[in-house]
């Protein structure tokens, strides 16, 4: 029996500014969520959130039919022993710098170019390769991506506390080629109940998705702890989809539409549509956020629609002032009446966006087709005193650095070459690095991983690392068709496990939205690098033809001319062409017969001349 609750939206206020919808479901012992968060970016874009949560009990009463859940998930979780798993399509990279580095969403949503998925099973170790090679051809196909060439062990490793989650019978693979289309994106909206057709799903735009500066498609799945055959356990499936869109700014005020700080939002100029059909029985919620210093008493910016309560947060992160969340009732709004939420500015308003402790960033050094060297980056974001958990002024404040980076087999990199560089000084690798694991790359077997742990200052500005590496060759079936273009080493991923990004809000009823219930939870900064590009020697792939059309051609003229002497015969030949010339001089013979009757002279018969061809034919054999 569906359980109705009283529709209520929720606006927060806090250093950035963001518009939040959320949708609840509840269905027996099911329960679906659906959230829509709407962020204003400093350069003038819009970062659109969906988040969408559906949680299900497996139970023996319960059986394998589901009202809420996906069957398709439900299935993977029982047939592979799936504990926990996420999976990603990305299109674009998040640029860190503008968009921000060091808050809820950056720290969860922001994925890698490509495909990423990471598992963990709950089998033997013995068992743990064969489910990820059937886990990654059944998602695969349900997606109707190229996620099956994952299954073999060049393309994934098994890292043990460089990777986040790291949980235990963790397996890891990305695909950074992987082109992301529409193809990929109807099979995740199918999971959902009512897929694209009614809820905040009806609101996405495949040409605004795909004409967007970033999007990524994510589906992360966790079951807790669960008895034998995996019976009275609990699935949470999350799916969010993060899209960087240009705004229409066709409504804008005239006096400030040049000015870059001000930004009218609404959510028919970002996604071209209104919230007009809702998915089932629901719970709504919005959530908005700015800059709240000096906004509390005197706000730069007007509502379409007044609020009817509001919250305020305790125990801000930034130290520039505490968010206000704004609730909303939308019983009113109907099909007739579609709710469309709009937010204009009266003055400019300057924000930044969070950023980590330090900026991330990869790059190549070298030339030619033999060796090389990866060379990561950080830079200091020159953050406040007051958002380090440490004093700055103490010498022995460290800055933890996680690092985890898989490289292919191909690229043969010598780990004992590793340098460090703070403040643009070496320095030796004992005195910083705390803990180191590698696993070298075997020759078409398995990746090279690197996990490392940097303590660095407080007060660093600059620290680089660096690491040589060898090209190795391929063989030519294992080119892919565009090699020329270049080979992919995956992202690299950064992590600074001392700064979590959270919210807090004193009233706990506001626990009931699952997009601030997630903001609640403690999420590490991470961040991940940009994809290298790697040039290896690639051999001339016209050459093949042209040798076998060459060869082909030779032996067509050698069989050719050797079947038609052996098949020819010189006395039926003989006798063929004797018989011809007989034929052929029997009509001038009759005509000579002719003419004599005609003249009335005896005929006398020609004598036919003697010729050695008659008796020998020349043949000319190869």
């Amino acid at each position: 029996m569906a359980l109705l609750r009283r529709p209520t939206l929720l606006l927060v206020f806090f250093p950035m500014i963001f518009s939040t919808i959320a949708i609840r479901s509840v269905f027996g012992e099911e329960e679906f969520s659906e959230d829509l968060l709407l962020k204003p970016l400093p350069d003038r874009k819009v970062l659109a959130h969906f988040h969408f949560e559906t949680k299900t009990t497996l139970t023996k009463s319960y059986g394998r039919h589901h009202h809420l859940f996906p069957k398709a998930i439900s299935q993977l979780v029982r047939k592979y022993h799936v504990r926990a798993m996420e999976l990603s399509f990305t299109q674009g990279r998040w640029n860190y710098g503008r968009w921000g580095g060091f808050d809820p969403i950056s720290s969860r949503n922001a994925k890698p170019p490509g495909v990423e998925l990471w598992a963990v099973f709950d089998v033997p170790q013995d068992q743990i390769d064969a489910s990820w090679k059937n886990l990654t051809h059944s998602l695969s196909g349900l997606f109707c991506a190229s996620i099956n060439f994952l299954e073999s062990s060049t393309s994934y490793s098994a890292p043990e506390w460089g990777f986040p989650p790291a949980l235990g019978s963790l397996k890891y693979g990305t695909l950074p080629r992987e082109a992301v289309c529409t193809e990929n994106l109807t099979p995740w909206l199918k999971l959902l109940p009512c897929r694209d057709k009614a809820g905040l799903s009806a609101l996405l735009d495949r040409p605004s998705i795909y004409r967007g500066f970033y999007h990524s498609q994510r589906l992360r799945l966790t079951t807790s702890d669960s008895g034998s055959g995996g019976i009275d356990s609990q699935i949470v499936l999350e799916q969010s989809l993060t899209i960087v869109l240009q705004p229409n700014f066709q409504g804008a005020s005239t006096t400030y539409a040049s000015v870059t700080n001000v930004q009218p939002s609404c959510l028919r100029g970002v996604l071209f549509a209104e919230l007009e059909n809702l998915c089932k029985d629901n719970f709504i919620s919005g959530l908005n956020d700015i800059d709240p210093d000096g906004l509390r008493t005197n706000p730069g910016f007007e509502l379409s629609i007044g609020p009817d309560r509001v919250h305020n947060e305790v125990n801000s992160l930034h130290n520039k002032g505490l968010s206000i969340v704004y609730e909303y009732s939308v019983e009113k709004h109907s099909n007739t009446e579609p709710f469309d939420l709009g937010l204009n500015w009266k003055l400019p308003v300057v924000w930044s966006s969070p950023q980590a402790p330090l900026h991330a960033s990869r790059f190549l050094m070298g030339s030619g087709n033999e060796r090389g060297a990866i060379a990561i980056s950080l830079k200091s974001t020159e953050l406040s005193e007051g958002f380090l958990d440490a004093d700055i002024v103490d010498e022995r404040c460290k800055l933890q650095v996680d690092v985890f980076q898989v490289v292919p087999w191909y690229i043969k990199v010598y780990y004992h070459t590793l340098q460090l560089f703070v403040d643009e000084h070496p320095q030796a690798v004992k005195d910083f690095v705390e803990r180191i694991h590698v696993s070298p790359s075997e020759d078409k077997e398995s990746p090279g991983v690197m996990e490392l742990v940097l303590k660095l200052p407080c007060d660093v500005k600059s620290a680089a690392l660096t690491l040589e590496f060898d090209k190795g060759f391929l063989h030519i079936d294992e080119y892919p068709p565009d090699a020329n273009q270049g080979f992919d080493i995956p992202s690299a991923i950064i992590s600074f496990p001392d700064f979590h990004s959270r919210m807090q809000f004193h009233d706990n009823s506001l626990s009931k939205s699952p997009i601030i219930s997630k903001f609640q939870e403690k999420s590490p900064a991470l961040s991940y690098t940009e994809v290298l590009l790697v040039p290896l020697t690639t051999p001339d792939f016209s050459m093949p033809y042209n040798v076998l059309t060459i060869t082909c051609t030779v032996f067509a003229l050698y069989f050719g001319s050797l079947l038609n002497v052996l098949r020819r015969r010189v006395e039926e030949e003989e006798r063929y062409l004797t018989s011809e010339a007989n034929r052929i001089r029997l009509v001038p013979w009759r005509l000579s017969k002719l003419f004599a009757k005609l003249r009335g002279r005896p005929w006398e018969s020609p004598q036919p001349p003697l010729s050695a061809s008659s008796s020998f034919s020349p043949k000319l054999i190869l």
